[in-house]
């Protein structure tokens, strides 16, 4: 493949130039442009490399073997492209993925995030698509993310797409969408200061619907700054396909601020509808009773998988039980699509899991 050249691109990308508001060129969502679900045949999926001591300390190493092992996961049913910050950390990467998965430089990237970082794909059902920038900004500046903050843009380079700057800020995680003319967010994460500041609910929601194409929003609180995305709805709840939510509930005796979130977002799907005015189909599944993890930043979703081609890729705790069960949830949820859990507690011990790490481009 061919790799786009450093150029003006990424330093405008970096610096806040905007070169896709070009003359001539309004690629809107009022033009049939929107974002499909996840579950659409796939181009490849896009990830990156760990690779920054001072942000995985001692746990770099396994994080590592984590992403490696979910790369290799998804490159025996689509390609992967895997970005690295350079050479050096690229032969790590292509050593620890193996021959199925390619490895660059020419996007550089701060660390694994794919999800919240790469552009977001559009399709107007003409066989044409482009791509959308959610302008990352460290998950409300928590963080620095200098080249994160291309990656987008790049990524629409890349894949010699028209790109387009979202008029909010936010990540692609914490917006689900069915494809279908809905979308689902936790207000704590987009309507924030931290992100958009000045912005009333109303006028993000106009924002994220004409960036992904939608008509309707549902809006869950959330909970605000107790990890560093503010509670991005794709850990709890993910649509399966239009008119139908998959919701995590956590073991009747938690009580805790997440127990709580969890408990609310299942109370407002199950009373929502979306564009079209069916009544959501809310599927339960259980979270885990027991986890291996002992971080506190540990993230014990199986909602947190990867749709890829034939397959859907999620985790797994070590309680049997439940293991099995989400399993067998997935495996009704998507037929025909075979359900393989990982053990990456690891990464998600760093905050995020499967679909965190990945972001997918889907056909045109």
């Amino acid at each position: 493949m061919n790799e786009p050249p450093l150029g003006r691109r990424l330093l405008d990308a970096v610096f806040g130039a905007s070169p896709s508001r070009q003359a001539g060129y309004d690629n809107t969502a009022d033009d049939g442009w929107h974002v499909p679900a996840d579950d659409v045949p796939h181009v490849r999926t896009w990830m990156s490399w760990p690779a920054s001591r001072s942000i995985w300390g001692r746990q770099l190493s396994g994080v590592q073997q984590d992403i490696a092992l979910i790369a290799r996961t998804v490159a025996a049913y689509e390609p992967v492209i895997m970005c690295a910050p350079d050479e050096g950390t690229a032969e790590a990467a292509r050593a620890a993925g193996g021959r199925d998965v390619t490895v660059i430089t020419s996007i550089p990237t701060d660390d694994l995030w794919m999800r919240d970082t790469c552009a977001v794909f559009r399709r107007d059902g003409r066989g044409n698509r482009d791509a959308v920038g959610l302008n990352f900004n460290g998950w409300g500046h928590k963080q620095t993310h200098r080249d994160d903050a291309a990656v987008a843009e790049w990524v629409a380079e890349f894949t010699e797409l028209d790109f387009e700057r979202a008029d909010f800020v936010g990540e692609g995680g914490s917006i689900e969408t069915d494809g279908d003319g809905t979308v689902m967010a936790t207000e704590s994460s987009l309507v924030n200061k931290n992100r958009n500041r000045g912005m009333s609910r109303t006028e993000i929601e106009e924002a994220v619907l004409h960036a992904y194409g939608a008509e309707k929003m549902i809006w869950v609180p959330g909970v605000r700054g107790r990890d560093i995305t503010d509670n991005h709805i794709d850990v709890t709840s993910r649509f399966i396909r239009p008119g139908v939510v998959m919701v995590q509930m956590p073991p009747g005796d938690r009580g805790d601020v997440w127990a709580r979130d969890a408990r609310e977002q299942f109370a407002i799907m199950s009373g929502a509808t979306d564009a079209r005015g069916r009544r959501l189909q809310v599927i339960q599944v259980d979270g885990p009773d027991t986890v291996r993890s002992r971080s506190s930043q540990f993230v014990d979703s199986y909602l947190n998988f990867h749709v890829v081609n034939g397959a859907v890729i999620t985790a797994q705790f070590g309680d049997r039980a439940k293991d099995h069960a989400a399993r067998r949830a997935l495996s009704d949820a998507f037929p025909g699509r075979e359900v393989i859990q990982l053990d990456v507690d690891r990464l998600m011990g760093g905050g995020g899991g499967i679909h965190c790490s990945t972001m997918h481009e889907p056909v045109p």
